[in-house]
């Protein structure tokens, strides 16, 4: 996942932690890690939602200060699907370990 340089500060100190995305199809799954600067993101959830659900207080909590101003950065290509990415970032060096599945043993 890309982010804008304005942002990049925002979302490794933590007061990022969710990204709107219009694109196609999906390009990031939940679990994965991208690579953002020295370290990682990692995406926590993921929600298909409509451009009219992206409200003033979620283009604030993507780092924008509006809905204008993000819709402006999220419809640069051909997409239509419009997705709620909630992430965190692990910064150079850091280890994220899922939460343990119950197994059991045979």
């Amino acid at each position: 996942m890309v982010f804008a340089k304005e942002l990049r500060e925002g979302v490794r100190r933590g007061r990022i932690r969710c990204t709107i995305r219009i694109w196609q199809r999906l390009h990031v799954k939940v679990g994965g890690r991208y690579p953002m600067d020295s370290g990682h993101v990692v995406v926590d959830a993921i929600e298909p939602i409509a451009i009219k659900d992206i409200t003033h207080d979620l283009a604030r909590e993507s780092g924008f200060e509006s809905v204008k101003a993000l819709l402006d950065v999220a419809r640069h290509g051909p997409g239509r699907n419009v997705y709620l990415i909630r992430f965190h970032y692990l910064p150079p060096g850091a280890w994220d370990t899922p939460a343990r599945r119950h197994s059991r043993r045979v």
